[in-house]
């Protein structure tokens, strides 16, 4: 058996560019929207009462994966550990032989700032200038640096940790401000632990573009069910928002269902129509992928193969 390359959270980042990782993304929904990329459901695994492993398996372009991860959000205070651990396996889908490990932490970290510019570049009203970040951890960061890379030059971060958002915003070049500053941006991405809503009814206005990042699980949610029933709303995957994302709770109170909802993957393809008018409020809820995580996967292994990086390699 071929050495398996090695990528550790630093290699999966200087491998892969915000510009390539958005690039990697949005071809990634488009080949899952015509069938070319198969993703089985994701697979929980409850560890009470600490968090929860998933299993997110993909294929396509070659390669199966499979990314093996954790949410543990007492891991910081408790150990001193990131809330977000795991592994990612690809294999060769012809051969079946594994060929690369990656960290999880980093490649999620990719993917999920990818999609809220993806989305953003499909949903926000044309003219969109400004970026609202809600909640600037390890994700939030990622969110903002791939928004800036997508031509966001303007934003605003918020965080209840004031040093964590001036930190952001400094190297972004936006300015730390309020929870309310940030909402009153074009494009707004909530990206918190989902455990308490930070988006009400009263907060939406006319022309918004909300990317609802962090309720990627049963039980958490970033806005209220009214907010979530006053827009135009828009998933990565019907199954997972559904059933653990931030559509779950207007689902399960009936106030929305499957024709309300338009999945990216056709809006991108051009199957499907995005933003309805300048004045309306959209909202994506996204759940995350197996299919981004691939995509990433990928745009590392190609950046190995091209020389970019260099990547330590080990034998089974």
């Amino acid at each position: 058996m071929a050495d398996l390359q090695v990528l550790n959270h630093d290699a999966v980042l200087a491998a892969v560019s915000p510009q390539a990782a958005i690039a990697h993304v949005r071809d990634a929904f488009l080949r899952h929207h015509r069938g070319e990329w198969v993703m089985p459901a994701k697979v929980y695994l409850d560890s009470p009462p600490y968090g929860d492993f998933r299993a997110m398996p993909a294929r396509g372009g070659g390669y199966a994966m499979l990314k093996w991860i954790s949410s543990f959000p007492g891991n910081p205070a408790a150990h001193g550990l990131p809330a977000v651990m795991g592994v990612v396996c690809v294999s060769d889908a012809s051969t079946s032989a594994p060929v690369a490990l990656l960290d999880a932490g980093a490649v999620t970290a990719l993917r999920t700032g990818a999609v809220a510019a993806v989305a953003a570049g499909a949903l926000a009203r044309s003219g969109a200038r400004s970026a609202g970040i809600v909640g600037c951890g390890l994700h939030g960061a990622w969110t903002a640096r791939c928004l800036r890379a997508a031509g966001y030059r303007e934003g605003v971060c918020f965080d209840p940790r004031p040093g964590v958002a001036e930190a952001l915003a400094h190297e972004v070049g936006w300015r730390a401000g309020t929870r309310e500053e940030a909402l009153a941006c074009d494009v707004v991405s909530c990206v918190t632990p989902g455990a308490e809503p930070v988006v009400d009814a009263g907060d939406l206005r006319p022309g918004l573009h909300l990317n609802m990042l962090g309720a990627d699980g049963p039980g958490k949610a970033e806005a209220t069910i009214g907010a979530v029933a006053s827009c135009r709303l828009f998933c990565d995957e019907w199954a997972q928002a559904s059933h653990g994302g931030e559509l779950t709770g207007a689902v399960e109170a009936g106030i929305v269902s499957r024709s309300d909802v338009t999945d990216l993957g056709a809006v991108l393809a051009g199957e499907a129509p995005g933003r309805p008018g300048p004045d309306a409020v959209t909202l994506f809820d996204s759940t995350g992928l197996a299919i981004q995580d691939l995509a990433i996967a990928i745009a590392c292994l190609e950046a190995v193969g091209d020389g970019q990086v260099s990547v330590p390699s080990v034998g089974l």
